[in-house]
């Protein structure tokens, strides 16, 4: 069996970590899911009503809304493929690993970010 680099995590840390980010990836996926559902609602609720969104008193609201939740649809699609990036890098033996300085990610701004690919210090500068 090959030696560990340094960097990487336990086998119990990346067991922890692939459950996060499973669980995590299952919250984004039902996220766009229901997202994706109140997006096609508002589509199809607009298309049986003749609206002028520029003069209907409504039609700045719903463009609000519309823009609102296309807007989270994007956010949450950009994690799931976040995650998906994690997993793989879980995958190859470089996850935890600062993308930024190359030094190892704490465990607990993993467990608190699983997506992230930098240390506190590369994130804040």
């Amino acid at each position: 069996m090959p030696d560990r680099p340094p960097t990487a995590l336990s086998t119990a840390e990346e067991t922890t970590m692939r459950d996060l980010l499973g669980a995590d990836r299952e919250l984004t996926m039902a996220r766009i899911t229901a997202l994706t559902r109140d997006w096609d609602d508002m589509v199809e609720s607009s298309s049986l009503v003749a609206t002028d969104d520029e003069h209907d008193p409504e039609g700045s609201s719903t463009a609000f809304e519309r823009a609102h939740v296309q807007s989270l649809l994007d956010q949450a699609r950009t994690h799931l493929t976040d995650l998906d990036r994690a997993l793989d890098r879980l995958h190859a033996g470089t996850y935890g690993v600062c993308e930024g300085c190359g030094h190892p990610i704490p465990l607990d701004r993993l467990k608190a970010r699983p997506a992230t690919t930098t240390c506190i210090t590369c994130a804040t500068h």
